[in-house]
């Protein structure tokens, strides 16, 4: 079994305890993705698309660290504080993966640890063996 994880120098990594990916093998696992810019802040405060996008965009990221590409994602879980807008995240969504379509799951959740995210994204991908 070869395992890599992959961090992304985030706080509470250290402080929970866990990796931003871990691949095993031919499979990434991505944890849930909340829109933490790159200085730490919130990125786009108030904004459930601009959320949306800087999410995929640190699942994009990982998964490529990983030694994956986007195409690889076979299934994506989507975790809304309000599901009244998923319209905004199913955008961006699509943005990223309407050629790819992959498994895709949106869910309400009650609150998140920082009140002012207002998504998190899980991703699981599998390489060609």
């Amino acid at each position: 079994m070869v395992r890599k994880n992959i961090t992304y120098n985030q706080p509470l990594e250290k402080e929970i305890g866990f990796s931003r990916a871990v691949r095993i093998n031919n499979i990434i696992a991505v944890t849930g993705t909340a829109p933490i810019a790159k200085d730490g802040s919130v990125a786009s405060p108030g904004n459930l698309y601009g959320q949306t996008k800087r999410c995929l965009e640190i699942i994009k990221d990982v998964i490529e660290q990983a030694g994956g590409k986007l195409e690889n994602v076979i299934r994506t879980r989507i975790f809304l504080k309000n599901m009244n807008d998923w319209k905004e995240a199913a955008k961006a969504h699509g943005e990223f993966f309407s050629k790819i379509q992959p498994a895709c799951t949106f869910v309400e959740v009650s609150r998140f640890i920082n009140p002012e995210w207002l998504i998190e994204i899980e991703a699981d991908a599998v390489l060609d063996k």
